[in-house]
């Protein structure tokens, strides 16, 4: 039986692989960090099927330990400061966990002397201010954000840690991607349960930044497969991962309130300056051609089923609560 640790296990994709890779017969390891009251809503689920380990990637003696101790095949690392808009006000956390972080864990892996492979969980946002559309795996950087600049150290490192020492360490570009475990925090869930809200005569409006955004949105159970996949290769590389198409936070928003039997939402949503970013990506568009050829990866779930998805999963959730 094979063992895969992953970090960010609660998270949103660390709970989508965790089903996976259960589902494909892993013993499947959460690195979770020390706190009074952890937060395993996402896996709650997954009790007592993902064994909890105790590890932090801002420590990496921990890391070395867990590793030696469990000795995975596999090692995903989806732990992140992953809040871009948070990102400008604490600057040196996220880059300590999202760039530094990432070295500490391939430095544990060399001194913990196990044969493993490892997944690094890239971003379309260091495309930032993009140079070419659409975006693949030569495309050069330019990211406009700390969280932007801190998984492009990370990308970085895993591609010099793969070239150094022979290691299998790759990264996956991935796109913008959500479901109905993405945290409240985010734009696009920020809309599906504004929407609901809204629906249930909780709420009259929505306040949001800009609405002319444009992203490459996909669906996070599908995303996760790549991940995988990665994984199971020969030779590790990097591939974006993405649907190739492209919608704005306007379209989002049409397919949020038509599930709700609303056309025109233009009197339910107000914009508020602060909700905009310092510096703004405009466009992400991907080209996960490689990923499809070389991994047999493609999308599988469109955007408007996808929001469909989350509206009615954020109403059913809001309805037990008030219950």
């Amino acid at each position: 039986m094979k063992k895969a640790l992953i970090t960010g296990v609660t998270g949103m994709d660390g709970s989508h692989l965790a089903e996976l890779l259960l589902e494909k017969g892993y013993e499947v390891y959460g690195l979770e960090r020390r706190c009074s009251t952890p937060n395993r809503t996402n896996t709650a689920h997954l009790k007592n099927k993902v064994k909890f380990v105790e590890g932090d990637l801002t420590d990496q003696i921990s890391l070395v330990r867990c590793l030696r101790d469990i000795k995975p095949d596999e090692i995903y690392n989806l732990a992140a400061q992953s809040f871009v808009y948070w990102s400008f006000f604490t600057p040196e956390q996220t880059s300590d966990v999202n760039g530094l972080g990432v070295l500490r864990m391939l430095e544990a892996i060399r001194e913990s002397g196990i044969k493993t492979k490892f997944y690094q969980a890239s971003t379309s946002e260091m495309f930032g201010k993009v140079q070419e559309t659409p975006q693949n795996e030569n495309t050069p950087f330019y990211p406009r954000s700390p969280y932007g600049v801190s998984k492009l150290y990370g990308h970085w490192i895993t591609k010099n840690y793969r070239e150094s020492y022979d290691m299998f360490a790759c990264s996956g570009i991935l796109f913008n991607h959500e479901s109905e475990r993405r945290g409240i925090e985010f734009v696009t869930r920020k809309i599906t349960d504004g929407v609901a809200r809204i629906h249930l005569g909780l709420e009259e409006h929505i306040t949001l930044g800009n609405l002319d955004a444009k992203r490459d949105w996909g669906y996070a159970p599908d995303y996760v497969e790549a991940m995988w996949l990665m994984l199971q290769q020969d030779t590790p590389n990097d591939y974006v991962i993405s649907t190739g198409k492209t919608h704005s936070i306007k379209e989002f928003l049409s397919y949020a309130f038509e599930h709700i039997g609303i056309t025109d939402w233009s009197e339910y949503v107000k914009q508020d300056p602060r909700y905009m970013r310092p510096a703004e990506v405009d466009v992400l568009l991907g080209d996960s051609t490689k990923a499809q050829t070389e991994l047999g990866w493609k999308p599988k779930t469109s955007l408007k089923e996808m929001v469909g998805k989350m509206v009615a999963n954020d109403i059913k959730k809001l309805k037990n609560e008030n219950r």
